[in-house]
C-alpha cells in the first residue's frame, strides 16, 4: 500500500477522533446547567429530523411515496418495533404501493 494513503487513512481518523474525544477530557469533571443538558439531550434528534424530513418529501416524484414511507415506519416504530422491522414494513408498504399505483 502506498505510504501516502496510509498516512491519508491516519490522518483522517485522528480528525474524527479528536473532536469526539476533547469534550469527554475537557468536560469531565464540568457538571453542566440542567438547561445546557436538555439542549444538548435534543441535538440527536433534531440532526434526525433536518436529515429525513427533507428525504421524504424528495424520495421520489410521487410525493405520497415518501408520505406512505414514514407514516408505515412511524406506526411500526411507535407500536415498539425493532429497527429491522421498522424498515422492513415500510419497504413492503412501499413495495404494496409501487404495484398498485
Amino acid at each position: 500500500m502506498n505510504s501516502a494513503i496510509v498516512w491519508m487513512i491516519i490522518g483522517m481518523g485522528l480528525v474524527t477522533y479528536i473532536p469526539r474525544m476533547l469534550p469527554l477530557v475537557v468536560f469531565q469533571r464540568v457538571k453542566l446547567p440542567l438547561f445546557w443538558q436538555g439542549v444538548l439531550k435534543n441535538v440527536p434528534y433534531a440532526t434526525l429530523g433536518a436529515l429525513i424530513v427533507p428525504g421524504i418529501f424528495f424520495i421520489h416524484e410521487d410525493i405520497w411515496f415518501g408520505i406512505l414511507g414514514f407514516i408505515s415506519a412511524f406506526v411500526a416504530a411507535w407500536l415498539g418495533a425493532n429497527v429491522i422491522i421498522v424498515v422492513l414494513v415500510s419497504v413492503a408498504v412501499l413495495s404494496v404501493y409501487a404495484l398498485l399505483v
